[in-house]
């Protein structure tokens, strides 16, 4: 393997002990949510899913949380950027060769129920970046065994009309510095400057994107109140078919929200320590 092609897989919320607080703040906002799925290594989470990738919110049951413990070291908001690939074992061999690698990949498993009733396993195999290349959270690759039972069409219907998430902004005083793990890992013909400063790259249907902290605030509003600088997972985009639903999702759901250049957006107070953008896109 010369080279990996980035594709955002899913998107990580640590939630830890809050798990029935951020779920029921996710289907206020309009998401269509998973019943509550265990790992079989402990955690336990609900999806929100799309057409290409998916939202997760990642916590455990209160009689879990000795397992995985090294999960919730992880600030409470976003905190996962995750990778598709279709062979874990290759990723890890160019992630050694990167001198990236973390541990060697992982197998675990989540029973799941269809929405025909039938019971299945969500079966993956993970392999993630070393933990030191990447601050305040964790960027790993993951290997869908059974995709089928994730990627159901019953399951990406959502009230706020939201298809796709298009956008994953991290916050940091060094855009460059934040980028320079994923320009090592990626091709860096497929980065490029924007004329604040950020830097961006695109992986699949989502935008990633670098920006610094000051324009991360004009952009976004307040930041989580124990930013400091350091690469923060800062937000999330997504693309909606209707501003409307999303309105009415919002004012149903009693979210508060801001208006402008034709987004929603709601801030990191309001998210669950991540501020989240709405936008209709050609």
């Amino acid at each position: 393997m010369t080279s990996l092609t980035p594709v955002v897989d899913h998107v990580v919320i640590t939630v830890g002990d809050q798990l029935d607080e951020a779920s029921a703040l996710f289907r206020r906002l309009g998401f269509q949510l998973s019943e509550r799925g265990h790992h079989s290594l402990g955690s336990s989470n609900h999806l929100a899913i799309f057409g290409e990738n998916y939202l997760e919110l990642l916590g455990y049951q209160p009689e879990r949380g000795n397992l995985r413990e090294d999960l919730w070291q992880s600030p409470r908001g976003l905190s996962g950027l995750v990778w598709k690939t279709d062979d874990a074992d290759a990723v890890y061999q160019h992630l050694q060769q990167q001198q990236l690698a973390g541990d060697p990949p992982a197998a675990f498993f989540r029973p799941v129920t269809l929405p025909d009733g039938s019971e299945h396993q969500a079966r993956f195999r993970t392999t993630r970046l070393r933990h030191d290349t990447v601050a305040n959270g964790r960027s790993f690759f993951c290997q869908h065994l059974t995709p089928e039972a994730v990627w159901q069409p019953a399951w990406q219907q959502h009230r706020n009309a939201v298809t796709t998430i298009s956008g994953f902004i991290i916050a940091a005083d060094k855009p460059a510095v934040a980028a320079r793990v994923y320009s090592q890992l990626f091709d860096t013909t497929q980065f490029i400057s924007t004329q604040d400063d950020s830097i961006e790259f695109q992986a699949g249907v989502t935008r990633v994107r670098f920006t610094g902290s000051a324009q991360a605030r004009a952009t976004l509003g307040p930041l989580p109140d124990d930013y400091n600088g350091t690469p923060r997972m800062a937000a999330l985009e997504f693309t909606t078919t209707s501003l409307d639903q999303v309105r009415q999702s919002l004012l149903a759901g009693d979210i508060r929200f801001s208006e402008r250049e034709n987004t929603l957006r709601v801030s990191a107070e309001d998210g669950f320590n991540l501020a989240l953008i709405f936008s209709v896109k050609p």
